[in-house]
C-alpha cells in the first residue's frame, strides 16, 4: 500500500536534498517576513484591538499563525498543479501516469512531500513564535487543531487537483489557481480578521474554505476551544472536504483521458 508513496517521497527527497541552499535560504525569508509584520503590529496594530479581542492575541501573533498555518493551504492548492508542471517538464508525468496505478494513489503520493516540507515550515514558524517572540501557545488544543487540519489539508486539495486538471489539459491555462490564490490571502482572514473587511467582502469570505480554517485554527491554539465550540467551522471544512475531493478526483481523470485521447500526455 505505502511502497508507491514512499517510492514518490524517497525521489522528491533526492531532488531537494541537492538544493541545501533553498532550505537556509527558507528559514531566512520566513524570519524577513515575520519581522515585517512584527514591526507592522507596532504602527497599526493598535487598531486591531477590537477586532482580535474574540482570539485573545495581538495582531503579531495572529498573522504568525495565520501564515504559518497558510503553508498548509499551499498544499492543497499549489502541490498538484506544480508537480504536474515539474513532472511534464521532466520528461515523466506520461510514464507515471501509463503505469497500473490509481490516480487517487498517484495525487495523494504527489502531495505527501509538500505535505512534509509545509510541516518542517509551520514548525519553523512555531518556533520564532517562542523563542525569538515569546508568543504563548499553552492554551493550544491539540485535537480540535489536528482536525482543522486535516479537513483544511482535504478541503484545499479538492481544490488543487481541480487545478491541475486545468494544467493537464491547458497546459499552463490555471484560472482556477490564479483566481483563489488571488483572493483567498485577502479575505480569508490570514493577514487580518475578515471581520475588518466592507460586509460584502465578509459575505464573500464565507464561501472559502480559508475562512473557516483560519478562524478554527486560531480559536484551537490561542483560545483552547473544543471540537464541540467550533463545530461551525469544522463543519463547513467537513461538508468542503466531502463535496470537493470526489468531484476534484472524477475532474482529473477527465483531464487525463482527454489528453491521452489529444496525445498531448507528454506535451506542457
Amino acid at each position: 500500500m505505502w511502497k508507491r508513496p514512499l517510492a514518490f517521497i524517497k525521489k522528491d527527497f533526492l531532488i531537494e536534498s541537492s538544493y541545501k541552499l533553498a532550505f537556509l535560504a527558507n528559514i531566512f525569508g520566513v524570519l524577513i517576513s515575520l519581522l515585517g509584520y512584527f514591526f507592522i503590529d507596532k504602527l497599526f496594530g493598535q487598531r486591531l484591538v477590537g477586532h482580535l479581542e474574540e482570539f485573545g492575541v495581538n495582531y503579531f501573533s495572529y498573522v504568525l499563525l495565520g501564515m504559518a498555518f497558510f503553508s498548509y493551504v499551499g498544499i492543497g492548492l499549489g502541490s498538484f498543479s506544480n508537480r504536474i508542471q515539474s513532472e511534464q517538464t521532466q520528461g515523466t508525468l506520461e510514464a507515471i501516469l501509463l503505469t497500473p496505478t490509481r490516480i487517487s494513489t498517484i495525487l495523494f503520493s504527489m502531495a505527501l512531500w509538500n505535505l512534509i516540507f509545509a510541516t518542517i515550515d509551520m514548525v519553523i514558524y512555531i518556533a520564532l513564535g517562542i523563542f525569538l517572540f515569546k508568543i504563548d501557545f499553552t492554551n493550544l488544543n491539540i485535537l480540535s487543531a489536528l482536525v482543522t487540519l486535516l479537513l483544511t489539508v482535504a478541503s484545499f486539495s479538492g481544490l488543487g487537483i481541480i487545478s491541475a486538471s486545468f494544467i493537464m489539459v491547458f497546459k499552463r491555462g490555471n484560472p482556477l489557481g490564479w483566481i483563489i490564490n488571488s483572493i483567498e490571502g485577502l479575505i480569508g482572514g490570514v493577514y487580518f480578521p475578515v471581520t475588518v473587511l466592507p460586509g460584502w467582502l465578509q459575505f464573500l469570505a464565507k464561501f472559502f474554505p480559508i475562512t473557516y480554517a483560519i478562524r478554527a485554527m486560531e480559536l484551537s491554539i490561542y483560545k483552547g476551544y473544543s471540537i464541540a465550540q467550533l463545530a461551525k467551522e469544522i463543519g463547513f471544512l467537513l461538508l468542503f472536504s466531502i463535496l470537493l475531493i470526489p468531484l476534484s478526483i472524477a475532474f482529473f481523470k477527465y483531464s487525463v483521458k482527454k489528453a491521452k485521447m489529444d496525445g498531448s500526455l507528454a506535451q506542457y
